[in-house]
């Protein structure tokens, strides 16, 4: 039996418990994740006595609730001791039949029928760095090997967030200064603050050229965010930083690369010879949405 919980009403207890012990598990279902990254109180739906559960963020938008996954937040999906194709074809209904769907992703064990959009996404699974170090591309090899007047000249260091901000501000392209910008940056803050994200910056002849975001928790080591100064990207800065991570934790992580699907971060990430871990994605337009708030009106249901 399914049933949805609003925030007040769930036992973290045992939804942190039931996420420890899934065989999804995954950082970003965490009580700690979605309060920080989910502008409103999410939701749960819980099977018998969270045996399983599906956490489902959302926003309020013409005065109904919307499931929409909040950013920097990959994956969600069905939570349980072990996989089960019925039982997360139960919750998908539950959910398509409750709730007005904009976006809801599904995570990489997930076992669907029901075809919905499938997402790439890299994962390196732990093993020793030497191991790690000789799957990589013999191009990202040779990105690694920087020349020795570079090598004299360049350092990495974990930078204070107002660091990381700043060279983050000044170098962000494609995002909306006052609004996704500063939603990212609040979230990285209030990360940063709970000891779950740092900053990690190559520096040369004394600048910050590039700088990498990383969030630990759950056994992985996740990359919020990779920026790079467009001046000195020939230095391969980015590939130096995720190695420099790899070295320090594959040994006892996962590293997760939260991301794949254009063409040239995915050839930059399979450099490093990761897994392909496709995960499904349920995603409706404004206008699929408004037909269907149509025909719910008619039925006489409410999504408030």
């Amino acid at each position: 039996m399914i049933r949805r919980l609003k925030y007040h009403e769930i036992d973290f207890v045992k939804y942190a418990q039931c996420l420890e012990n899934s065989e999804q598990r995954k950082y970003s279902a965490t009580k700690d994740f979605l309060d920080t990254t989910s502008t409103m109180p999410w939701e749960i739906l819980v099977y018998k006595d969270y045996e399983a559960v599906m956490p489902v963020p959302f926003v309020r938008k013409y005065g109904m609730k919307i499931v929409h996954n909040p950013k920097l937040c990959q994956q969600l999906g069905v939570f349980s001791g072990k996989d089960n194709l019925d039982l997360n074809e139960a919750f998908l209904e539950y959910l398509n039949k409750n709730y007005m769907i904009r976006a809801y992703p599904f995570n990489d064990v997930n076992q669907l029928r029901t075809k919905i959009r499938i997402k790439k996404n890299f994962i390196m699974y732990p093993d020793t760095y030497e191991k790690v170090y000789a799957r990589y591309s013999p191009k990202r090899k040779r990105k690694l090997r920087l020349d020795e007047e570079v090598l004299k000249q360049s350092e990495i260091r974990t930078i204070c967030f107002d660091k990381g901000k700043a060279f983050i501000e000044r170098n962000t392209i494609g995002l909306s200064k006052d609004d996704d910008l500063g939603e990212f940056m609040r979230i990285f803050e209030s990360f940063h603050k709970s000891n779950y994200l740092k900053f990690t910056a190559f520096y040369y002849q004394n600048k910050i050229i590039n700088v990498i975001a990383t969030y630990t928790d759950c056994n992985m080591v996740a990359l919020l965010g990779n920026f790079n100064d467009k001046d000195y990207v020939k230095l391969s800065g980015a590939s130096v930083l995720i190695d420099h991570i790899l070295k320090e934790n594959i040994g006892t992580h996962i590293f997760d690369f939260e991301g794949g699907e254009l063409p040239n971060i995915e050839e930059f990430f399979r450099g490093f010879r990761p897994e392909l871990r496709p995960y499904g994605i349920i995603e409706n337009s404004k206008k699929n949405l408004f037909k269907k708030l149509g025909y719910l009106i008619i039925r006489g249901k409410s999504f408030l």
